[in-house]
């Protein structure tokens, strides 16, 4: 494995996992919901949707640390990443660089274990 998928699994697992384990926690303090994106972030800790998102979280970023079961890792964190880097550079700029770096981050590790996702591209009749 090359230096730089293992930082950037590492860097991933230890995103996932600290920010996956705050809305079971709450160590980290919740800014201010003001706005479309208050309404937006708001609506998903309500409904408890959060905890879910954070189970998703603890596990991937787990399963990054410890090295195991990584293309199941890059397979469930990809839509959390995707709606991360789509809810930062959409309605909350701020932190931005954080969703940038992890989506960089996991694109790294999509394309180092691509041979795990190739028979998905398989045309079969």
């Amino acid at each position: 494995m090359t230096i730089v998928a293992i930082i950037a699994r590492m860097l991933l697992g230890l995103m996932f996992l600290v920010f996956g384990l705050n809305p079971f926690l709450k160590f980290l303090p919740m800014p201010p919901l003001e706005g479309v994106w208050g309404e937006f972030l708001g609506a998903l800790v309500v409904s408890h949707y959060v905890w879910f998102v954070g189970a998703v979280q603890v596990i991937s970023g787990a399963l990054f640390l410890i090295g195991r079961y990584v293309p199941l890792a890059i397979a469930l964190s990809g839509p959390v990443v995707a709606n991360i880097i789509v809810y930062h550079l959409t309605m909350q700029h701020s932190g931005a660089q954080l969703a940038v770096l992890a989506t960089i981050c996991w694109v790294i590790l999509f394309w180092y274990y691509r041979a795990s996702f190739a028979p998905l591209w398989v045309r079969k009749a």
